[in-house]
This record gives C-alpha cells, sequence and structure tokens, in this order.
C-alpha cells in the first residue's frame, strides 16, 4: 500500500496539465533534463501532428541519443529533424516550411516565421543533413513498434470485463492513453517491451482512480489481472515501469518550477 501511495502522491504534484495550461519554457536560458522532449512535443501539437507520430519522432529522437554523445549535436535541430521524419514514416507529412517556423518560433518565443533568407536556408539545411544523419546512426532501421497497439487491444478486452457501462463512466481509458503518450518524454521506454508499457499504464491509470479491475486480487502476483495479458510480466518489472512513468511528471515539475 505504501508505494500505492507514493505513486498517486508523485502524480498530483504534476497533474497532467493539457499543454495548452503548462507555463511556456524559455528554451534558450535553461538546460534542463527532460527540455528538449518538452519542444518535441509542443512542436508537434503546434504542428497538429498525430499522437502516433510524434511517439515515433520522440523515439528516433531517444534512440539517435543512444547512439551519440549529447554534447556533440544540437538537441532541438535533432527533435526538429525527428519530427519531419516521423511524418514521412507514419504517412503525417509536415511541409519542413511549417517546421522550420514552428521551430524557431518555440525556442525564440514571439518571433514572427523566417524570411526566405540566410538563417531560414541555414535552418533547413541543417533539418534535412540530421534527418540523414539520423538514418543513418540508427542503421537504416527506422521501424518502431507502438505500444499504442496493445493499449487498444487490452482496453477492448477490460471493456468487457468491467461492462460497457461502468468502463465508459471510468475516465482510465483516457487517463492511461495520456500516460502512454507522456512516458515517451523519457528515454525509459525503450528499455521496456511495448506490452509492458501498455500494461503499465493502464493499471497506473486504476491506481491513480482507485479502481480495483473485477475478480482480481493485486497482492497475489498468481491472480494479477495484468498476468491474463503478459504472461512474461513481473510483479517487479510492473512496478518498475510504474515508477518510471511517474518519474517524467517529476522531472516536468523540476522543469515547471525553475520558471517560477
Amino acid at each position: 500500500m505504501m508505494r500505492e501511495l507514493d505513486v498517486v502522491s508523485a502524480l498530483k504534484k504534476d497533474s497532467v496539465l493539457p499543454p495548452a495550461q503548462k507555463k511556456p519554457v524559455d528554451y534558450r536560458k535553461k538546460n534542463l533534463k527532460g527540455m528538449p522532449e518538452r519542444f518535441l512535443f509542443e512542436c508537434a501539437i503546434k504542428l497538429s501532428m498525430k499522437p502516433l507520430t510524434s511517439a515515433t519522432a520522440a523515439v528516433l529522437f531517444h534512440r539517435f541519443y543512444r547512439e551519440s554523445d549529447e554534447s556533440e549535436y544540437d538537441p532541438y535541430m535533432i527533435a526538429s529533424s525527428c519530427l519531419y521524419l516521423a511524418g514521412k514514416i507514419k504517412d503525417d507529412p509536415v511541409k519542413i516550411r511549417d517546421v522550420i517556423n514552428v521551430a524557431h518560433s518555440t525556442i525564440n518565443r514571439g518571433a514572427q516565421p523566417l524570411e526566405l533568407g540566410d538563417e531560414y536556408w541555414s535552418m533547413r539545411d541543417t533539418i534535412v543533413q540530421a534527418e540523414l544523419f539520423i538514418t543513418r546512426i540508427l542503421k537504416f532501421d527506422l521501424t518502431t513498434v507502438h505500444p499504442h497497439k496493445y493499449m487498444l487491444h487490452y482496453m477492448k478486452s477490460l471493456q468487457d470485463w468491467f461492462g460497457v457501462k461502468e468502463w465508459n463512466a471510468l475516465p482510465v481509458a483516457k487517463t492511461a492513453a495520456s500516460f502512454l503518450q507522456d512516458f515517451h518524454h523519457s528515454a525509459k521506454i525503450l528499455d521496456h517491451k511495448p506490452d509492458h508499457v501498455a500494461v503499465s499504464c493502464l493499471a497506473l491509470a486504476f491506481q491513480a482512480y482507485g479502481v480495483q479491475v473485477p475478480l482480481t486480487d493485486d497482492v497475489d502476483e498468481t491472480t494479477a489481472w495484468y498476468n491474463i495479458f503478459c504472461t512474461d510480466l513481473t510483479r517487479e518489472k510492473h512496478w518498475e515501469i510504474m515508477e518510471d512513468i511517474v518519474e517524467i511528471y517529476n522531472t516536468e515539475a523540476e522543469i515547471d518550477e525553475t520558471d517560477e
């Protein structure tokens, strides 16, 4: 029970605010953990990218920096290039001019769109060259198996398990989807199997709202509901993933606190 209380209290520190309600970050003045990832998702929202596209961009970003020295490459230009590349991969393309202007105005708050001059062409060349470089670093393997498809399957099964009326009355589905998207802010998402991540996001949503899955006992690992979906997911791994997700909100809170 103590671990459950710790999870819920940590979530309350940064109460999953929609991006529009968060205070804008000055990316030029601070260099904190998690800021490039926030920049990536802020730009993705401004570009009206689909959630799966922005998640793909985040995975590309994290994979790139697993193979590269963080100090050698501008994370904001790499993030911009990952957005552009992800749009092509997921058939959700964005114009490179839009990527340039959104990235520029997000870094330089209140700036006007760039004119077709030296700064514009320099930024365009950087994003295009970075796209090719990222592809080479990842050995041309741009395939991503997302947890999203597993989550949709599990949600449908849980809806039948709870009953349609009771399931629809709960905010679990929306909250779990938010946890999943937010977990892409962390490189730790690469450390876990996608089906395990999907189940853990649902479990965290159940915990946050104090929901017990019918006819199950989370204390007894042999009857834990998630073992129906993931027979190889141990209780220890399950908790590790949930704690990694919660850590995202602690990081976000630290970024916001330094702006106050």
